[in-house]
């Protein structure tokens, strides 16, 4: 059977060229072993981590080598088995890239087993990844306590969304940082934010200013750059910051200069901490069932922006970069 790829062709120098970085292969599926499956994929989940995969530095992943398949994680349809664990028809999460088919151990898959009356790509988002990443990352480095105040930037996005409506739950103030009307609009109205603020049309250090001195409790860092360095002015003593993204800087030929936070998290006694979800891996049980039980009550919803089209995958994934994704960001690959 032929499986068409996209594979790593160049490191990007700056934003990546989806003509030239990225290029398709078509090669044969492999054979299985004992205990392998041949998947065939359904949905892939595209997500702004793949960038720093991109490049050759140092980072807490292995890089993706030249030639190699893009890095990916995708709900999968088991259509061959040597497996005593899966067999034919299972629906499957598997990180195994930018492909259509995959030969795969059994060891390193999940069966799918949420809702069935939830939409199965959930599992690549507020039930996956991005769903964990927001509830550890909010508990676990944000530490919050009821009455304080939380910025999210990337409000709207797979992880805000999702963390801002966990902080409400928790009796929490939610300001929300976004890239449009629409955005500011849908974390106000649909998600009860308290505020959000249009970083494209407004000028997010004089707006926080303007809502008080030194009253951001909490800040859940999901873009880095300028949005960040002005949320840092208006943070209070003993503050916390979960560092989780910096796709500001992720298209940066060189790495940015701004303004430096030692003083700051100094004098205001304050932590910063970046965080790396499988470092929690010992609580995605909680965390799973805690937001399966919020989504069951409505009080979480979450938002899925769905693409469809293989060949398409290099130009939707740029969207995330673009600013024009709305929701999680997902391909649909049948």
């Amino acid at each position: 059977m032929k499986n068409k790829q996209w594979v790593l062709n160049n490191r990007p120098s700056g934003v990546p060229n989806i003509e030239e970085d990225f290029k398709i292969n078509i090669v044969d599926t492999k054979s299985l072993d004992y205990g392998d499956v041949l998947l065939e994929t359904q949905f892939l989940s595209l997500d702004p981590y793949m960038r720093g995969r991109m490049n050759a530095g140092p980072s807490y992943s292995d890089p993706v080598q030249i030639g190699a398949v893009m890095e990916g994680e995708v709900v999968a349809k088991v259509i061959e088995t040597k497996s005593k664990i899966f067999n034919v028809g299972d629906m499957v999460t598997a990180k195994s890239g930018w492909q259509q088919y995959s030969t795969l151990s059994e060891k390193s898959l999940s069966k799918i087993n949420q809702d069935k009356n939830l939409p199965i790509t959930y599992s690549l988002g507020v039930l996956g990844m991005p769903g964990r990443t927001a509830y550890l990352g909010f508990l676990e480095v944000c530490k919050p306590k009821p009455g304080e105040t939380i910025v999210v930037s990337a409000a709207s996005g797979a992880v805000g969304s999702i963390v801002g409506q966990i902080a409400k739950i928790m009796g929490c103030k939610v300001i929300g940082i976004a890239g449009s009307n629409e955005k500011v609009k849908y974390c106000t109205e649909k998600l009860n934010f308290d505020l959000c603020l249009n970083y494209k049309t407004q000028d997010i250090d004089k707006e926080l200013g303007l809502l008080g001195e030194n009253f951001v409790n909490m800040y859940f860092d999901n873009v880095g750059g300028n949005i960040s360095d002005a949320v840092l002015n208006h943070i209070s003593t003993f503050s916390r910051i979960a560092v989780c993204g910096q796709i500001a800087n992720y298209n940066a030929k060189v790495p940015p200069q701004g303004p430096r936070v030692a003083r700051t998290l100094l004098t205001k006694q304050s932590t910063m901490q970046g965080f790396i979800v499988f470092n929690f891996e010992h609580i995605y049980v909680e965390a799973m069932e805690a937001i399966s039980n919020w989504i069951k009550s409505g009080e979480i919803i979450y938002k899925e922006d769905v693409y469809k089209g293989f060949d398409s995958i290099p130009s939707t994934f740029m969207k995330l970069f673009e600013g024009e994704n709305f929701g999680k960001l997902i391909v649909d690959v049948r």
